[in-house]
């Protein structure tokens, strides 16, 4: 990123190349033509509810036994892109919030604050920027947890 700042110029054409076409196709009842830009919402097609029931549910349990991965080869999941755009850091992320979740889950049970009496008094809604975050800080309290009680 340094270099990029001291040297704006290929910054700019970084930029500029995006996804394009490279020759005209037609993808369904669309035509596209040459050189038209291309962006894949990887938002709507996580919530697509032609392929996932309770698109908007937390529902963990719909990837065990599935098919799909998140490599960016099934276009009904991209949590991290796809082809040669895919995030350089799938591994990193995923190594490290792995044992971090697992930790947490595995150390401590979670409740919410005494003033939020049930999951559904908690505000899901998301605020957009370079990545989707809460709007709201999330505030649990921990208690340790001793799988042998």
């Amino acid at each position: 990123m340094s270099e990029l700042m001291k040297n704006p110029r290929p910054m700019k054409k970084a930029q500029i190349k995006s996804r394009e076409c490279r020759e005209s196709c037609k993808i369904k009842e669309f035509d596209i033509p040459i050189k038209t830009k291309v962006l894949i919402n990887a938002w709507a097609i996580g919530r697509d509810p032609k392929h996932w029931s309770e698109p908007e549910r937390f529902i963990p349990e719909r990837f065990i036994d599935s098919p799909l991965d998140y490599n960016g080869t099934h276009f009904e999941y991209l949590p991290f892109g796809g082809g040669r755009r895919i995030c350089p850091g799938i591994s990193f992320g995923l190594a490290n919030i792995e044992i971090a979740l697992a930790m947490l889950l595995y150390h401590f049970d979670w409740k919410l604050p005494n003033e939020m009496k049930q999951e559904d008094d908690l505000n899901m809604t998301e605020v957009f920027g370079i990545t989707v975050k809460r709007k709201d800080d999330l505030c649990l309290i921990p208690s340790a947890y001793h799988p042998s009680k």
